[in-house]
């Protein structure tokens, strides 16, 4: 059962949520413009071109947006012109900006359009929302954010259904003071670089992979829904 929101809650969510994201977004865009600078031409002599990874998101109300990450990875392939696996193309400079965090960085120009907040759900891949039961699909109501709870309370470290949990937690509950604290709570976990990825494995995992793996549905479901997901 979803509580009642205080009405202060609502006002914040409604009417001073998006002008503080602007403010905040723009002003951290003008103050870091050094960093993206020189990150772009590291990442540029590194990996190469393009230095900005562009992939559709599902955001407010499961609506598209292309969300916008420095590059991390190389796109080596195999004999068959199929991408290598994340850990093969995870090099260490990539890896330290994951770990840092700074591949993030552009999704600041993603809040100052509209298409998230600072504080809200992780956007998550495309093929995931198609494994989203109906309840999970809730976390979709507000704008995707930057960091959430989910991320100051393990990140990639606990198990899809915490995050989840705590996604839902925060969609019952936007305050003012709540995003603060987030806010606040995540820059610790960035200097500390905790919680980048899941245990044993290179990357973040995917929920469709996450569900299989588990066996929380069979192979043939699993190859279903990815087929429906692609055919969208």
């Amino acid at each position: 059962m979803v509580p009642e929101r205080r009405g202060g809650a609502r006002l914040y969510q409604r009417y001073f949520k998006r002008p503080l994201d602007i403010l905040l977004a723009g002003a951290a865009l003008i103050v870091l413009s050094p960093l993206f600078l020189v990150l772009a031409l590291l990442v540029r002599r590194k990996l190469g071109a393009p230095v900005i990874f562009r992939q559709m998101r599902p955001g407010l109300n499961g609506r598209l947006f292309p969300l916008y990450k420095f590059r991390s990875m190389t796109d080596e392939r195999d004999a068959t012109g199929a991408l290598l696996p994340d850990a093969l193309r995870l090099t260490p400079f990539g890896a330290a900006l994951r770990s840092t965090s700074l591949d993030e960085l552009p999704e600041l120009w993603n809040v100052l359009c509209g298409h998230m907040s600072l504080v809200g759900p992780r956007p998550q891949l495309i093929r995931d929302m198609a494994f989203f039961s109906p309840e999970v699909l809730r976390r979709q109501s507000v704008w995707p954010g930057l960091t959430g709870l989910a991320q100051i309370n393990g990140r990639n470290s606990i198990s899809w259904e915490d995050r989840f949990a705590w996604d839902l937690r925060y969609v019952e509950g936007v305050t003012f003071a709540g995003d603060i604290y987030i806010m606040w709570r995540t820059a610790g976990k960035i200097f500390t670089r905790a919680d980048i990825a899941t245990a044993g494995m290179a990357t973040a995992e995917d929920y469709g992979d996450y569900l299989l793996r588990t066996g929380r549905i069979g192979r043939a479901e699993y190859e279903r829904i990815i087929a429906e997901a692609e055919r969208r």
